[in-house]
């Protein structure tokens, strides 16, 4: 899953999250979770002003963000010191989940 700006929008990418119209935040979402992106789509969701989507994977590369495996590393060299220790290893595990649940698919 990957947070993106609207620019980065782009045929064939699939939405992870459903979009929400901003004018009306609580009324019924634009576009579902796992919509494709179409050209027509893209035009329609840009003419609503929409700032940012969460897509499926990790399609776009932004200069200076971390890989998977780079923040999983970071994580075990940022744990080192309490290995063994369970309450941190609980920690360290939930962080690895999460990293995993919206970076790994």
């Amino acid at each position: 899953m990957q947070i993106l700006p609207f620019s980065f929008a782009a045929p064939g990418m699939e939405l992870a999250r459903e979009i929400k119209n901003p004018e009306r935040p609580d009324g019924p979402p634009m576009c579902g979770k796992g919509v494709v992106l179409t050209e027509a789509l893209i035009s329609r969701l840009k003419q609503k002003n929409i700032q940012a989507i969460t897509v499926k994977g990790r399609p776009v590369k932004i200069e200076g963000e971390k890989t998977l495996e780079e923040m999983l590393a970071l994580l075990d060299r940022r744990f080192r010191r309490v290995k063994g220790d369970s309450r941190m290893d609980m920690l360290k595990d939930l962080y690895r989940k999460r990293f995993t649940r919206f970076m790994g698919e």
